[in-house]
């Protein structure tokens, strides 16, 4: 998905400045109390560690674990001032960590119109679309962008994207910008395209597209790729404020879902500054990993004017620098090597391919020199020719200068080849699978996009299982919600929404996903010497579960968070406004 890029980090200081005399105080989030000791015992804690051991009772002191073992010999441990958790026989895990998403995005509903369909919302045309937008006119004045997010061309019932036509009819004078709900495209009116200064002769930009009539050669008010960076900087121009709601209305979410590390894949210097500034006001509960986007900060990075290190804290990494080689596979904009299986009614190349957003020299130089500068790298690449074109950036960077345990990530890897998996292991390179596509878009894969070859082998999980290779799996929230349950039985059902079952052979165990969601995606990020399993001398980074996610596929479906510790500090108790404690 693409940043947003917002005024954030000057407008919160301005706040601080203007209300100055401790009136600051309302920024501030809350910090649970820490407990000296406490236990947690009776109950079933999945370690994740390498021998993925299993326990009934752990120790955690000053928020680091001391020790584990049987409920005899923890609770030997207990004095007066103990706290004691009793598991009641529910599961314990280590915190799930974001592999991939775009935090604080799932909280856009906060400042702007979602437009959803099912099985998340309830738009399915058009006309639902232009009616929530008329709803939103009421909000704002006319200078004011109405924006809107999350919409899908291929649920609709038109089966097309939403022109500038189609937006002018709820009005012609407000501008209005819609967000794909793959974030890689969107659709402007005619007024907010004057505000872009996009006309009949405005030209496409690199890496990008201003769809036209194929008649008239006028914008239809489409844009993919880079493209949607003439609007959305201005469109989604969002005050400190609305980034605070947004941010408050994720971390809720995250909370909810046992997420005790997000992630923030792709940001500019305003949200970098914005989220750290944010996290160190202690707004954001969970530790954030934030990855700079190589396109907006890569001077800055290679003359060092952007120093990473200003950005470390106990909860906050600046880690990988994010390249975008491709787009999305459901909005035509992957880079395959074979054509689209299904072509858009309107696409005249029967041949698409769809397109990359650089060029392959110019991505070589542009990964070797960040790869050569010791930086840690992120590639989004979906289709099989983007991911050609990531394998051939870093083999050349290792050719330049040979690097030990980098840990490249490939970011969503969905249609990755058995030959691209096997250069990956080669070349350290590790894939984040997008795996709930199998649920969400499994079927137009294999209907529409890809067809049913390609499209049985999305997300090769079981493939990545056989070379022993590290791998997580993430949701890209807000592209989808975040839904840890979905997530996890989406790697081990693969299951569509029609209920069909999308390449058998690629499913994994229950186990296998769980430690994608934790030790490994830790390891991705060089965390896993803090955090992503239970053992001790690391942090208390904890979920409770209501039910064992060990125990079939309906409980990975199903289970509920019940508490969530970060750092040994209770955030999150289902059911109530603060955790309650038990003491000996």
């Amino acid at each position: 998905m693409k940043t947003v890029l917002i005024r954030i980090f000057a407008s919160l200081v301005l706040l601080l400045l203007l209300v100055g005399g401790g009136g600051y105080v309302w920024l501030l989030g809350s910090e649970p109390a820490l407990p000296a000791q406490q236990l947690f015992y009776n109950g079933r804690i999945i370690t994740m560690d390498s021998g993925d051991q299993i326990v009934s009772a752990m120790a955690v002191q000053d928020g680091r674990i001391v020790a584990l073992g049987s409920d005899d010999d923890i609770l030997a441990l207990a004095d007066s001032a103990t706290v004691l958790n009793d598991l009641d026989g529910r599961s314990l895990l280590p915190g799930f960590i974001d592999a991939h998403g775009h935090f604080p995005g799932t909280g856009l509903s906060a400042v702007g119109i979602d437009l959803s369909s099912p099985p998340i919302g309830a738009v399915s045309s058009i006309a639902d679309i232009q009616k929530l937008l008329r709803a939103g006119l009421s909000e704002g004045g006319d200078e004011d962008w109405l924006f809107g997010f999350g919409y899908d061309d291929s649920l609709l019932s038109e089966a097309r994207h939403p022109t500038r036509q189609d937006l002018d009819a709820v009005s012609a004078n407000r501008p209005i910008y819609l967000m794909h709900s793959s974030g890689h495209m969107g659709v402007v009116n005619s007024a907010g395209m004057r505000l872009g200064g996009i006309g009949i002769d405005t030209p496409d930009p690199d890496g990008g597209m201003i769809v036209r009539d194929a008649k008239t050669g006028e914008a239809s008010g489409l844009l993919l790729e880079h493209a949607t960076d003439l609007i959305a900087p201005i469109a989604m121009d969002f005050s400190a404020i609305d980034f605070l709601a947004m941010i408050d209305e994720a971390a809720k979410q995250y909370l909810a879902a046992g997420v005790t590390t997000v992630q923030s894949g792709g940001v500019d210097m305003p949200m970098l500054n914005g989220l750290f500034l944010a996290s160190r006001l202690q707004r954001i509960p969970q530790r954030v990993i934030a990855w700079p986007l190589a396109d907006v900060n890569f001077e800055k990075l290679m003359n060092g004017e952007l120093n990473l290190e200003n950005f470390d804290s106990d909860k906050f990494t600046a880690s990988a620098i994010k390249l975008i080689v491709d787009g999305s596979i459901q909005g035509y904009t992957a880079y395959l090597t074979q054509p689209y299986y299904r072509q858009q009614p309107d696409q005249l190349d029967q041949d698409y391919r769809g397109f990359p957003r650089y060029q392959q020299n110019e991505l070589n130089e542009r990964v070797t020199a960040l790869y050569c500068k010791g930086f840690h790298l992120a590639l989004h690449g979906n289709g099989d020719a983007a991911i050609d074109m990531v394998i051939a950036a870093i083999r050349a960077a290792q050719q330049s200068c040979s690097r030990q345990d980098t840990r490249s990530i490939l970011v969503h890897a969905q249609t990755a080849r058995p030959d691209q998996l096997d250069a990956m292991k080669v070349l350290d390179i590790s894939p984040s699978f997008f795996i709930a596509h199998t649920f969400f878009w499994g079927d137009r894969h294999r209907d529409q996009f890809l067809g049913p070859v390609r499209g049985s082998r999305i997300s090769p999980m079981a493939d990545a299982v056989a070379r022993d290779m590290h791998f997580t799996v993430h949701l890209d929230s807000p592209v989808v919600p975040m839904d840890v349950n979905k997530l996890l039985w989406s790697s081990v059902t693969r299951q569509t929404r029609s209920g069909a079952v999308l390449g058998p052979e690629q499913r994994v165990s229950a186990m296998q996903a769980l430690r994608a969601l934790t030790i490994d995606a830790a390891w991705q990020s060089f965390k896993e010497q803090e955090i992503g399993s239970l053992e001790v001398g690391k942090i208390a980074d904890l979920v409770l579960l209501d039910r064992d996610p060990l125990a079939g596929d309906d409980s990975l479906l199903n289970f509920k968070v019940d508490r969530v510790w970060i750092g040994g500090r209770c955030y999150f108790q289902r059911g109530a406004d603060q955790c309650s404690e038990a003491r000996n």
